[in-house]
Order: C-alpha cells, then sequence, then structure tokens
C-alpha cells in the first residue's frame, strides 16, 4: 500500500514540477545540472568531493555535470587556497544571475501549483509534504563508518556535546581533548552533507567479557520522531555482533527521557553503575543474537 501511493505521488509530482521536460523550469537545462547549480548557489563555493557526497553522484556523473556549467560561463572550478588539494565550484557572475533566475522560476512554478488551494488546504500539504520529506530522508539516509577526529564527526560530536550542555540542569563539560580508544569504531549518517546523527561503540572488557559499550549516541533534534535513533541503534548493535561481541552496554543521564524510553523500547535492561562517568544515572545492557 504504501509503495503504491508512494509512487504514484512520484508520478504526479515529477510530471507536475517539470521533471520530466528537457528544459527544466524552461531554463534551458535539464534537472540535474539546474539542480547542481542551485547547491552551489544555495550555500556559496561548495567542495567538489562535498557535492559528490551531497547529491550522491558518483565522479564521472558530476564531472560532467560541471563540465556543462562551466561551459557555459556559469561556474568555475578552482584550487581552495586553504587546501590545495581541495577543488571548490564557485559560480561566475553569469551564474549568480543564473541561480538567481532558478530561484524566481521554482517560486512561481510553487506558487502556481498551490494557488487554487485554501489557506486551510495549503496548511494541511505544507504539515503533510514536511513529514513526508522527513520521513523519506530518514529512511533513506545511509550510516557509514568515520575516523573519530574526521571533520564531520567533530561536527557531530559539537553539536551532541552542545545538546548536552543545554538539556543537563547543571550544564555539561566534555573536559579536555579526546583520549584514544583502541578498537573504537563511529559511524555517521549525513543529509546534504550535514551529520543528523552520530554514535559509535568501543570494547570494554573491563565490564565484561566480548562486551562493548555504545558511545556518544546523538540524533539531530529536527530528525526526530523519524525513527532514526532506532536505525542507529541497530546499526551499531550489528556492526558490534558482526565483530564478535555478544553484549552491549551503555549509559544516560536521567534527564534524556525520549533516549531511556527508545533504549527500553530496544529491549535493553537496566543494570548496575559500571563506570565512574559523573553524568551517567541510567544504565543498560543488552545481549546480542548470535548465529
Amino acid at each position: 500500500m504504501l509503495t503504491e501511493v508512494l509512487r504514484r505521488f512520484n508520478r504526479t509530482y515529477t510530471q507536475r514540477i517539470g521533471v520530466l521536460d528537457e528544459s527544466f523550469l524552461g531554463t534551458g537545462r535539464p534537472l540535474a545540472v539546474s539542480r547542481l547549480l542551485f547547491e552551489i548557489g544555495h550555500g556559496g563555493p561548495a567542495g567538489v568531493r562535498e557535492l559528490r557526497e551531497r547529491l550522491e553522484l558518483d565522479s564521472g556523473h558530476l564531472s560532467r555535470l560541471l563540465r556543462r556549467l562551466e561551459d557555459e560561463g556559469l561556474v568555475a572550478t578552482v584550487i581552495d587556497p586553504d587546501d590545495r588539494r581541495r577543488r571548490v565550484a564557485v559560480l561566475t557572475g553569469d551564474g549568480e544571475a543564473a541561480y538567481d533566475d532558478l530561484e524566481r522560476r521554482s517560486e512561481e512554478r510553487a506558487d502556481l501549483l498551490v494557488a487554487p488551494l485554501t489557506p486551510r488546504q495549503q496548511e494541511r500539504l505544507a504539515e503533510a509534504l514536511g513529514t513526508a520529506d522527513l520521513l523519506v530522508r530518514a529512511a533513506t539516509v545511509r550510516p557509514r563508518e568515520v575516523s573519530s577526529d574526521a571533520p564531520v564527526a567533530r561536527e557531530a560530536t559539537a553539536r551532541y556535546f552542545a545538546e548536552l550542555d543545554g538539556r543537563f540542569p547543571d550544564g555539561f563539560d566534555p573536559g579536555g581533548p579526546d583520549a584514544p580508544e583502541p578498537g573504537a569504531t563511529y559511524v555517521v549518517a549525513t543529509s546534504d552533507g550535514t551529520p543528523v546523527a552520530y554514535g559509535g561503540i568501543r570494547p570494554v572488557p573491563d565490564v565484561g567479557p566480548a562486551t562493548a559499550e555504545v558511545k556518544r549516541m546523538w540524533v539531530d533534534d529536527a530528525w526526530r520522531g523519524a525513527g532514526l535513533g532506532s536505525r542507529m541503534l541497530r546499526h551499531l548493535e550489528e556492526l558490534a555482533r558482526g565483530r564478535g561481541f555478544e553484549r552491549v552496554v551503555l549509559d544516560t543521564n536521567g534527564t534524556l527521557l525520549e533516549a531511556i524510553a527508545m533504549y527500553e523500547r530496544a529491549g535493553y535492561e537496566r543494570i548496575d553503575r559500571y563506570n565512574d562517568n559523573p553524568y551517567a544515572e541510567a544504565f543498560f545492557a543488552k545481549d546480542l543474537p548470535t548465529g
């Protein structure tokens, strides 16, 4: 039922917004090229690698799209002066004008689509599309392993710490630089190049044999309620099981009620304190299935 509705919506929507036209919104460029122009113009100069990850394009396809924009004089690809290993795509003067024109045409098409609806119907549509956008994004992000000192991991960690500092009654102090964590593995999920979920596992032999600890489970506040936290937790459990661990443990603060509820739904059981973390007030464990 759901896939049928989704496929019908895709057919309806792509037809009405001009995706099927060779010239998207009458710009003379197809949708893929226009989308790349938008990405470069919307966020300012963009690294080629970041564009590839954000749009989930292979290198060859992205190169062809960039070449099209370069040939039209809309984009220039230059060396980043702060990191000569990095290439950056920037809009030219003509490119800025083309971006503004694309924005105007997109806004006009959107206004035209919803004009027949009453204000209440427009409100319902906005709510429905917002929910659909969140759920589809959450369903399609893919966790990937990263080094804990990778820029995207540092960004996720900083946002995680900032949230704890805002939610804990007496704030949160992460202490000094992270100490090495032998055997630790961290995973991040990104959307449009921005981290939206993060977490890791590390062996804790002092707690028990074949035991791993789930660390720094974080989901962007705007993405909560879409099941992304549960997916990340299952992913970390599978990662631990695949590495031979038979049990996982974790700790959390008592103010993080939604996290506690998620752990309990996932089959975690409360245990006694197993570490000296001053911010930890609730401790959980779960046996991992074998075979």
